[in-house]
């Protein structure tokens, strides 16, 4: 029986379809996907295809996070972020830079979008994690790289560094604000460099550098080449992202970034309160004014549901403080609203990264990033004419000096953006008279734009590496790379030297450090040794009456006021460990303190050591990457998997101020989990001596060949070629994808199947699905045209379905008509599957885009549906079947909060549909003349199910 059919947009077909396009896929002997392909958008869909072949896990989490649905299949563990990320609305803000973007950007993202949908099936086949959490992938929207980039990047710029200033002040006084200023736990340093053409060898420039990042497995950096008659490009991808955002070689022109520890996100103290109906209003400079207020619901695999009130102001999202009492008077607690720039501008800086591709000159990727917003970077960038370039790309919004050390309150207007300004950036030539330029986060070109910087032995070391030589060669850069001086222990050590009253075991463990050379090389038991004096002066310096403010039971992160998200930042050890020589330094204690303080610990470590030696420090500085779940290692003949607790941390060089920057936390782990996320060197003279290397593998399946073997060349500090011969690459059988589209709306795809052959809609990727107590699991899929045209020409066919407008229609004239609406951006058709069999034909739209737009008042939040039920189901096979199908697709409807009203149009003659619809919820609107029908309109809101 059909609850609502509709003629116009079936019974309309394209006068042809469009042919499939086709790329190449080669791999060199590390697995490195290199794409061609004839044109820009066939080559943004490949990168899609190809990524989600290799790393379809990796993007089924990262789409997860963007949308705070992680728990639902992570379980409690990631409810804190998905109440984080709900709650600082990162994917509609993705959705609202999205459509900003430029026609032609939309265009390309959407391509790479299309890309990712068409291969998720065929990589989550190959990854055995969906299956070890019951998880199938699920749909990305042509907005969803964006989200993926914003929700990677929301915590670079640690705006919650400004919750431990606030507690720092409280506690320890005003003049302490800044006590312990330094590269904290929540931010990720980087290093980079450029050699002019006097320092090399070829005569050429060469760009290179590592970017130190919370280290993730699989890698969150991607080798790639993406190749096209407009260009040909090598460089580090993020997966889920289109282009080469970060680190790319055209031929002609390179580029390299860094954090430029910029500061651009403000919190606010808001004041908000309860209204009689149930609303919110918060306090501004005007008084007070409704907010923006929703509920959404965090589903946790294990666990009960959780709710999470979601409140925007004029500021930004509140992303501290439960939601305010009933009470018409300010509410009690700490409110907190985040403002980032993505969210007032609604720019995130995209239309950077086609422009990127296509530079040829340092002049073209300056230009480019003049677009650039989120996050704020340092930049290197050369050319093979010679030309260089050292600035800041982003954007830093105008606002007292005051917003970057504190949370400010939100109702006094002196704390407010100056609304379309924005900070200078520095920028300049990278040619001084020494040919060397170097970034590595410390207090340099963008000092003018942050609070706290890295301290800057990695910048002065490095300049005196590649100072002391000329001739310089891509392959040497790796001494660089792995340098492992720690120049950072100056400080403790010259406090060690002039310890007084030492014991005899004390006195050598002095007499040892003091010869030591410095290096936190993997096999030296003089750096272990360093490493134990190190951490237990942080304890002491914890348990000094000093700092009982901030320690002990005083600790900021045992507040119930801050979410638990944010730990790592209001924790007072890791703070001490990495401000340790600032602390060792500065006034907080007397000179005679520190001394004692000192002397103490070298007598208990020298204890230690005399009845346990320290072993090699690549014993205990072993790697502890991220994992969404355990590792996955191979085991039995039939290539079956289990889940592995212990996975390979192979044991490392370096320490937190090395170039070589492997950073555990000082004083709490020599566990590191942040280092070098790749390394890379662009050779300007020849790009085919460039050189790369990721932590890892160019594959994120477990058990591949190429899953990790880059690890060893990544401890031992090698780098991999860079190939660009085609001829030395390893071809794979040409690819086939759907053609692209030109429509450029931020719902204009839906799910694509992954195969090129007809994949059976029990096989193919849902984009929803939801299991009905006492009725089976209904998921909801994308039609395949070709796959389903039988299908769906004997069901659209009969006479019940006269209204469906294709009675008298041949199968392929079906099948076309359904590769019409495949290609709109505002129409989708899926299957419903119940229980894996197809039940239902449901189809969506945007009544604006739709001739039954004009026969009512469309409302912002409108969203249509019709469904068709498969002809041997209905009310005599299950009762309430139709009715139970219904009520899925709208919770499929409105899973995405920009849908505020469902409409439907039934036959005004059909008493059976509109009784339906009332019992569910809808309210009847007025009838409506169509060429095919008079029809009775039906409204279902939010509101009317609880949803808002």
């Amino acid at each position: 029986m059909t609850a609502d059919v509709d003629s116009e947009r079936p019974g309309e077909g394209p006068d042809r379809a469009q042919e499939a396009e086709s790329y190449e896929l080669f791999r060199d002997d590390w697995g490195i996907p290199h794409l061609r392909a004839a044109d820009a958008l066939t080559l943004a869909r490949a990168q899609g295809h190809a990524t989600a072949l290799d790393r379809a896990w990796q993007l089924e989490t990262e789409r997860h996070r963007v949308l705070g649905t992680s728990a639902s299949h992570l379980g409690p563990e990631a409810v804190d972020w998905d109440r984080f990320v709900r709650r600082a609305r990162i994917a509609d803000t993705a959705r609202r830079c999205f459509d900003r973007l430029a026609p032609e950007t939309a265009a390309w993202v959407t391509a790479y979008v299309d890309g990712v949908n068409e291969g998720l099936g065929e990589g989550a086949e190959r990854a055995p994690e969906f299956a070890a959490v019951g998880l199938a992938p699920g749909r990305w929207e042509p907005w969803t790289p964006l989200g993926v980039w914003l929700s990677t990047h929301i915590l670079f710029a640690g705006f919650p560094t400004k919750l431990w200033r606030e507690e720092v002040a409280r506690r320890l006084g005003e003049d302490r604000t800044t006590l312990f200023a330094t590269d904290g736990p929540g931010t990720a340093g980087s290093n980079g460099w450029l050699l002019t053409g006097a320092r090399t060898a070829t005569g050429a420039p060469i760009v290179a550098g590592d970017p130190h990042r919370f280290i993730e497995d699989p890698g969150v950096y991607q080798q790639i080449r993406l190749a096209c008659p407009e260009f040909d490009v090598v460089g580090l991808a993020v997966p889920g992202i289109p282009g080469l955002a970060h680190f790319g070689h055209t031929g002609h022109v390179a580029w390299a970034i860094t954090n430029a520890m910029a500061d651009y996100q403000d919190l606010y103290r808001e004041q908000v309160r309860r209204t009689p109906d149930g609303g919110v209003e918060a306090l501004g400079p005007d008084g007070w004014y409704r907010a923006h207020a929703h509920t959404e619901t965090i589903e946790v695999a294990g666990a009960e549901p959780e709710q999470v009130e979601v409140i925007e102001t004029d500021r930004g999202p509140v992303i501290i403080g439960d939601g305010p009492g009933t009470r018409g008077e300010a509410a009690d607690g700490t409110f907190i609203s985040l403002r980032y720039p993505p969210r007032v501008t609604g720019e995130l800086g995209f239309d950077a990264l086609p422009a990127l591709l296509r530079a040829r000159t340092v002049a073209d990727v300056d230009t480019a990033l003049d677009r650039w917003v989120e996050p704020v970077n340092v930049v290197l960038a050369a050319d093979t004419a010679g030309a260089t370039l050292h600035r800041v790309a982003g954007h830093v919004p105008v606002r007292p000096y005051a917003n970057r050390l504190r949370v400010v309150p939100a109702e006094d207007p002196a704390y407010a953006w100056r609304e379309g300004e924005t900070v200078p950036l520095p920028r300049t030539e990278a040619d001084g008279a020494d040919g060397i330029a170097v970034m590595a986060n410390e207090r340099g070109l963008a000092a003018p734009l942050g609070v706290e910087f890295a301290p800057p032995h990695r910048a002065r070391r490095i300049r005196e590496l590649l100072g002391a030589d000329t001739g310089w060669t891509p392959d040497a850069q790796a001494a660089v790379h792995t340098d492992t001086r720690l120049a950072s222990s100056r400080k403790l050590l010259s406090l060690l030297a002039w310890a007084p009253d030492l014991g005899p075991a004390a006195e050598r463990l002095r007499d040892r450090l003091l010869r030591w050379d410095r290096h936190m090389d993997a096999d030296s038991t003089d750096a272990t040794l360093y490493a134990r004096l190190r951490t237990d002066v942080v304890h002491r310096l914890a348990a000094h009456p000093a700092l009982n403010g901030v320690t002990g039971e005083n600790d900021p992160w045992r507040s119930t006021a801050y979410p638990a998200l944010f730990r790592p930042w209001l924790a007072a050890l890791p703070r001490i460990g990495y401000a340790l020589e600032s602390l060792l330094t500065v006034g907080l204690l007397p000179y005679e303190d520190r001394l004692a303080l000192v002397a103490a610990s070298a007598e208990a470590v020298a204890a230690a050591a005399e009845e346990t030696p320290p072993g090699p420090w690549g014993e205990l500085h072993r790697l502890s990457p991220w994992q969404a779940l355990p590792d996955r290692t191979p085991t039995g003949s039939d290539g079956s998997a289990r889940f592995d607790a212990e996975a390979i941390r192979p044991g490392v060089a370096g320490d937190h101020d090395c170039v070589l920057s492997t950073s555990g936390v000082p004083g709490v782990t020599d566990l590191f989990a942040r280092g070098p996320a790749a390394r890379y060197v662009w050779d300007l003279g020849r790009r085919e001596d460039s050189r790369w290397v990721v932590p890892f593998g160019a594959s994120g399946v477990p058990g591949s060949a190429h899953h990790r073997d880059q690890t060893p060349l990544w401890v031992r500090g090698e780098l991999a070629p860079v190939v660009t011969d085609w001829h030395l690459l390893h071809r794979t059988k040409p690819h086939r994808t759907k053609p692209h589209r030109t429509s450029h709306h931020p719902e204009e795809n839906p799910a694509m199947t992954a195969a090129t052959e007809p994949v059976a809609p029990a096989l193919r990727p849902a984009v929803h699905e939801q299991k009905i107590e006492g009725f089976g699991t209904v998921r909801l899929v994308p039609v395949d045209p070709a796959a389903d045209a039988e299908l769906l020409h004997g069901w659209v066919t009969e006479e019940r379905a006269r209204f469906w407008g294709m009675a008298g229609h041949t199968l392929e004239q079906v099948r076309e008509i359904y590769e019409f609406v495949d290609s709109l951006p505002t129409h989708h058709a899926y299957l419903a599957l119940r229980d894996g069999v197809p039940a239902a034909l449901f189809q969506t739209y945007e009544p604006d885009a739709d001739p039954v737009g004009a026969c009512y008042d469309v409302q912002p939040g409108d969203f249509g549906v019709h469904l068709l039920i498969a002809p041997a189901e209905g009310e005599g096979a299950v009762k309430g079947y139709t009715e139970t199908l219904l009520t899925a697709f709208i919770a499929y409807v409105f899973s995405d909060p920009a849908h505020v009203r469902v409409v439907v149009e039934p036959d005004a003659r059909n008493e059976k549909a509109l009784a339906r619809m009332a019992r569910i919820g809808f309210e009847l609107g007025p009838e409506i003349r169509k060429p095919e029908k008079t029809a009775r309109l039906a409204f279902l809101t939010r509101a009317a199910l609880g949803l808002a």
